[in-house]
């Protein structure tokens, strides 16, 4: 992350208004034998080599006929698709990269119309204005996942998302991470959000910025999702937004579309990359037994019905009540960990209607992990009676299923414990001391690769409504708040 702020910083600063500004950019594209292949294949694809007439062999001929501006926004693309491009997660990674890329020719159109001068950094600033996806996607996956389970739902803008599960939304991590990068301010605001409703008419270049960077963004996604976007309702709400600010009406937009969809195909071909497919991503979650695999969080969303297992049919809307306090409590500063701890354990046993509920802590004294709170049916003989050692004692005990959770960090929903295969990964003790325990959940607490504990709740009937991804989510968030109060 520091290499690649500190070569996005290099390219974003070179001068725009001075000769100097195009050898530094010509000299920087030379040093990468692999941006120089791809600057000069962009510049020789079907637009740019047909208005040349003849071939580009040469870079500086490559930033007179492509442009200062859109040859320095390439390369900053460009060093995004090296850096990330390869992630473990290339799947997720890839929808980001080609939103971002695409609104960084929607903000290039949008300023060859502008009156603005230095208009062209608003295609820098469209550029970045999908960086907070781009980075969660590549760098912390599983919040990535959360944040897209709640957008399934339709309840949640991705500004509401993200404050939900990171505690800040994706505009305010771009801009705190160009902060870092000491990247230019107008660039910089140019992230911030705008208000709801119909915009009106910038009153300053940097205004008008964050109303293309915004825009961009709105317009790649929509180019996304379809390959004919002037026929939807979202490009009639693109019209009602950003028309009036902008200038834009029906057939400006659909020139638009058309002028952006080129230059993506040109731009993909530049770099060696596919349109990538409009697929859910296969994850690989190996290192579960098939069992486990099949009770871990974060699975389709099933039909709703009644829940005989008691659990409350507002669940989703207990949870957000949760988090918010959770995140609030955080937020103030004034709490210490056990109170966000039991807070987060009270969420759990409220909101998803268990009859006992703990929070199991690692004691190195004692060398075994013991429940340190709970609430319930029995709670202090219950608790008492809740420990296991720290390590397992042989074989059959490494396949104990809290030992196999805390070890893969996976989050389980056992909805049926009678299972003959679930019952083979149970402890004796837990059989003992639990026996009528019909389904339960297994939440461990891992930071870093430390094995710290639990949270354990069950109940004495069987659920077989499972866990819908939105409620998924918002448990995944509560640990999450649990596990920054405890980390160093």
């Amino acid at each position: 992350m520091f290499a690649l702020g500190s070569a996005i910083a290099r390219v974003v600063q070179m001068a725009t208004s001075e000769d100097q500004g195009t050898h530094d950019l010509a000299h920087y594209v030379l040093s990468d034998v692999a941006l120089t292949q791809r600057i000069l294949r962009l510049a020789n694809t079907v637009r740019y080599r047909t208005a040349a007439g003849t071939a580009v062999t040469t870079v500086s001929r490559a930033i007179s006929l492509l442009g200062f501006d859109n040859v320095r926004t390439v390369a900053l693309a460009m060093l995004l698709v090296d850096a990330l491009a390869s992630s473990d997660h290339a799947y997720s990674v890839r929808v980001e990269l080609e939103a971002s890329l695409c609104a960084s020719l929607v903000g290039r159109e949008m300023a060859r119309h502008s009156f603005y001068q230095g208009a062209e950094e608003a295609s820098i600033g469209a550029l970045f204005k999908n960086l907070g996806a781009l980075l969660v996607a590549s760098h912390e996956h599983d919040r990535y996942r959360e944040i897209q389970a709640l957008l399934a739902t339709g309840k949640h803008t991705s500004a509401q998302a993200a404050q939900m599960i990171l505690g800040c939304s994706f505009d305010a991590l771009a801009e705190a991470v160009l902060g870092e990068w000491k990247i230019p301010g107008v660039i910089m605001h140019a992230q911030r959000p705008l208000e709801a409703g119909t915009l009106k008419l910038a009153v300053n270049r940097g205004e008008w910025m964050r109303q293309v960077a915004s825009f961009s963004l709105d317009v790649a996604r929509l180019m996304g999702k379809t390959p004919t976007p002037s026929d939807t309702p979202e490009a009639q709400a693109l019209l009602a937004r950003y028309g009036t600010a902008l200038n834009l009406g029906a057939a400006e937009l659909d020139e638009l579309f058309e002028a952006v969809a080129f230059e993506m195909t040109s731009l993909l071909q530049s770099m060696n990359l596919q349109p990538v497919p409009r697929r859910a991503p296969q994850e690989d979650k190996g290192g579960l037994p098939n069992v486990l695999l099949l009770a871990t969080l974060g699975g389709e969303e099933e039909e709703q019905g009644t829940y005989p297992s008691g659990k409350p049919k507002n669940a989703r809307d207990l949870l957000l009540a949760g988090v918010q306090d959770v995140t609030q409590m955080r937020a103030s500063g004034r709490h210490k960990v056990n109170d966000v701890v039991m807070a987060v354990l009270e969420t759990l046993y409220t909101a998803l209607g268990f009859r006992f509920a703990t929070v199991v802590l690692k004691d190195v004294r004692a060398g075994q992990y013991r429940a340190r709170a709970s609430f319930g049916l029995a709670q202090a003989r219950v608790q008492e009676g809740f420990t296991f050692p720290l390590a397992p004692a042989g074989e059959k005990s490494a396949r104990d299923l809290f030992y196999l959770a805390m070890e893969n960090d996976a989050d389980l929903m056992i909805s049926d414990a009678r299972s003959a295969k679930i019952r083979d990964l149970l402890p004796a003790w837990h059989k003992a001391l639990l026996p009528d325990a019909q389904s339960f959940i297994v939440l461990p607490l891992v930071v870093g690769k430390v094995q710290l504990g639990l949270f354990y709740a069950d109940r004495t009937e069987l659920a077989p409504e499972g866990v819908p991804p939105d409620e998924t989510a918002l448990i995944k968030a509560l640990k999450g708040q649990v596990l920054a109060a405890l980390a160093p």
